[in-house]
């Protein structure tokens, strides 16, 4: 039932597959065909086309995927243990509510098998329904977007989806939602309103300038990530390739790679979705890139925390101001945790003690008695 509504890869598309070469990764990519559907018994990713871009304004419903996947398969692989199936795509619905409908079961049916979606849009609304696919799984969700803006409508009641659909996740019933961060805002494209809300909410917000200057720390942002939307118009139009709308500031193609990997070698990080294209040929060798980088980053995951346990770690106690703080090392990778303590007599959404990825720096900062603010944020969010 879950995957009823995705479309075998078009036959021109296939044709291409065929005559590269046993080395390059479309040969060892299993399609989705008019002939036969993947097993996906030991497929760890799943690639969807979604044809659906009606959200950012735009009168035609369809999109073309043609040259993404020509680039993406073109590639060699790295040296990769990695099974991975092109499930085809999904159609635009008659409406944009049947099209969300379609991506939010084939995601549901993807994760609940713990395969990892990746979802080539269309305007990025659709990550509301990659959002939405954790509904049956009963568990509060981190959502990170690297976008230049956060899209919450600015309270416009005829904001189009692509731009408000931060505000509808935040909104809807049932709310999932336990952070959301947001990496390379720009300033001037959003509102004091929206960037008082984020305070207010106690997200997670970072500049272009900090992320460009010191890629690294995301890495703890993509740490406690189980979704990540990319909005290509927050990577410059000079490294994006897109000519449809002139991008001065952004990121460049090795940031936005580097991010992609970040979220790749993140354990928790469960669906990804890249967004708000033009499909043209041009922008398609830089996402098909950002691809290949997760796929690389998902090879050297390492299965810590949560999925591991706390025997293989070095506690650091920093003593503070009416209490101790306290951290975790990895002996096997170096990473650094801290610890969210259980508050029993609040309505407390962890429920029990929980660790936020975090960096050595913050660590440092903390024996300084300078309290990491993720920490403060995450404490709030726990308490209120």
């Amino acid at each position: 039932m879950e995957f009823d509504f995705l479309s075998p890869v078009e036959n021109e598309m296939l044709g291409f597959v065929s005559k590269l070469s046993s080395q390059h990764l479309g040969s060892k990519v299993t399609f989705h065909t008019q002939e036969d559907f993947p097993d996906l018994d030991k497929i760890k990713i799943a690639i969807i086309g979604v044809y659906e871009n009606r959200g950012s304004g735009s009168v035609h419903a369809e999109t073309d995927l043609f040259h993404f996947r020509k680039e993406l398969y073109g590639l060699f692989p790295g040296n990769w243990d990695v099974a991975i199936a092109d499930l085809g795509n999904i159609i635009a619905g008659e409406s944009l509510s049947d099209t969300y409908y379609a991506v939010q079961n084939a995601c549901t049916g993807l994760i609940k098998r713990r395969i990892i979606p990746i979802i080539i849009g269309g305007s990025q609304d659709l990550t509301y329904p990659l959002y939405r696919a954790y509904d049956e799984l009963e568990q509060m969700v981190n959502l990170t977007a690297i976008d230049s803006r956060f899209d919450f409508g600015k309270g416009e009641t005829d904001s189009l989806p692509s731009q408000s659909y931060l505000a509808r996740i935040v909104v809807d019933e049932p709310n999932n939602l336990f952070n959301y961060s947001n990496l390379g805002y720009q300033t001037y494209y959003n509102s004091q309103e929206e960037i008082d809300l984020m305070d207010k909410l106690f997200f997670d917000a970072y500049r272009l300038g900090e992320v460009a200057n010191k890629v690294a720390i995301a890495e703890p942002v993509m740490r406690d990530t189980d979704v990540v939307s990319i909005d290509m118009t927050s990577v410059k139009s000079s490294a994006s390739g897109n000519m449809f709308q002139f991008i001065p500031n952004g990121f460049d193609g090795k940031e936005i790679c580097a991010l992609a990997r970040y979220a790749g070698i993140s354990d928790k990080v469960t669906s990804f979705g890249i967004f708000g294209h033009h499909a043209s040929k041009h922008e398609a060798p830089l996402m098909a890139q950002i691809i290949w980088y997760f796929v690389e980053g998902f090879h050297y995951r390492s299965n810590e925390y949560p999925y591991g346990s706390r025997e293989g770690y070095l506690k650091y106690i920093v003593p503070s101001e009416g209490e101790e703080i306290v951290f975790y090392k990895s002996d096997k990778t170096d990473r650094w945790w801290i610890e969210i303590p259980f508050i029993s007599n609040v309505n407390n959404k962890l429920k029990r003690n929980t660790l936020l990825p975090c960096s050595y720096e913050e660590y440092l900062s903390a024996c300084n008695e300078e309290m990491p603010e993720r920490w403060w944020k995450a404490q709030r969010k726990n308490i209120v």
